[in-house]
């Protein structure tokens, strides 16, 4: 039974998420493609957008589809959080946790299953077994570490962004506060 629950988390999340970085990616699902990924991630502060379109597409899609199939293991689930975690932390920020608030309910959702897939390896029903492909379960860590640094360097050009967002304001209304008094 632990095998088959291991197979319905990975192909559930896995394939949620592939399917959610298809639309970054390929436009699938009603979802903007590359070139409005784009524009979100550069109105977020992202640059240069081309790159972190496919950062974004690659660790979303590449990392669902991975999980899914139950293959590399640990990999699929680490850049999964990777990529959860830089959602969390940038898109969902200083929200409400719940997805009814713009929150960071599924994100956070999707890093405990992943992280849990992660550790606990894909199971008996996955190519990993199949093929008899078994990357150690420590490569979870340098994988989580590599998603850390991701998500760290997200808040950081989050920050980035809000920091030049708020300077800009405060010149626009001092110029605004001139031309008034003039």
């Amino acid at each position: 039974m632990i095998n088959t629950a291991l197979l319905v988390l990975r192909l559930v999340t896995g394939g949620l998420l592939a399917g959610h970085g298809s639309q970054k990616l390929f436009g699938w699902f009603g979802g903007y493609g590359k070139e409005g990924t784009k524009g979100w991630l550069e109105s977020m502060g992202f640059k240069p957008g081309d790159f972190w379109t496919y950062m974004v597409g690659a660790s979303e899609f590449g990392g669902g589809l991975l999980t899914a199939l139950g293959f590399l293991g640990p990999l699929g689930p680490s850049a999964t959080v990777g990529a959860m975690g830089t959602a969390t932390l940038t898109a969902h920020r200083g929200k409400p946790i719940w997805a009814t608030s713009g929150g960071a309910e599924l994100p956070v959702t999707n890093m405990a299953v992943a992280t849990a897939l992660s550790l606990a390896g894909p199971g008996k029903f996955s190519l990993d077994e199949l093929l008899d492909t078994h990357l150690p379960r420590w490569m979870a860590i340098p994988a989580l570490a590599g998603a850390a640094g991701a998500v760290f360097y997200a808040v950081y050009i989050s920050n980035q962004t809000k920091q030049q967002e708020t300077e800009q304001a405060a010149t626009t209304q001092a110029q605004q506060a001139a031309t008034a008094s003039a």
